[in-house]
């Protein structure tokens, strides 16, 4: 699918809702790649925002990002426990070997006590205004945050650790087999 395979390497990018570059990632590895979604990992991974700034993430990560749901999860793996973010986004595409995607500014964390909480409401509000997001959206937006809600409180895939951590053990075979050739 789309030219791409497992163990293949991958960037990501999220824009605003008026097609700005909002965040880059530099690569993930792909793992899997099904009709409706994508899975990539990284151990660190280098991420460039808009503005220039460059920081590197802390932890591995298994992400997942849906050609038809209004939302994408990054999976980060912290001494063997599961720690997601959510964020609520335009459905991803691949193009030319970048999975991209417009982020919305509402998220959702689930924590491995099963907490759930909710992020930036006042954020997403903000930029509903500035950018001019239509009723549907709006509408589209909060159906996603609380069918999220519902695959976090019952542990729904993508929410599910075991797979999480099944995803990430391909992603150490296969880094460390390119790492040896």
């Amino acid at each position: 699918m789309y030219g791409l395979e497992k163990g293949h390497w991958i960037r990501i990018q999220s824009f605003k809702h008026d097609a700005t570059l909002h965040r880059t990632w530099n690569f993930a590895m792909i793992l899997d790649i099904q009709d409706d979604y994508i899975v990539v990992a990284s151990k660190t991974n280098k991420v460039i925002e808009s503005d220039g700034r460059i920081w590197y993430t802390k932890e591995p990560a298994v992400s997942v990002f849906f050609f038809k749901e209004w939302y994408n999860i990054i999976a980060m793996i912290r001494n063997n426990e599961v720690y997601y973010y959510c964020n609520i986004a335009s459905p991803s595409i691949v193009d030319n070997k970048v999975i991209k995607y417009i982020d919305y500014d509402l998220d959702l964390k689930l924590l491995p006590d099963n907490s759930i909480i909710g992020l930036d409401a006042k954020e997403y509000e903000f930029h509903r205004k500035k950018y001019n997001y239509s009723d549907e959206l709006n509408i589209v937006c909060k159906h996603s945050f609380k069918k999220v809600e519902s695959l976090m409180a019952n542990r729904l895939f993508p929410f599910d650790d075991k797979k999480i951590m099944d995803y990430y053990a391909i992603f150490e075979k296969l880094r460390k087999h390119q790492e040896s050739i």
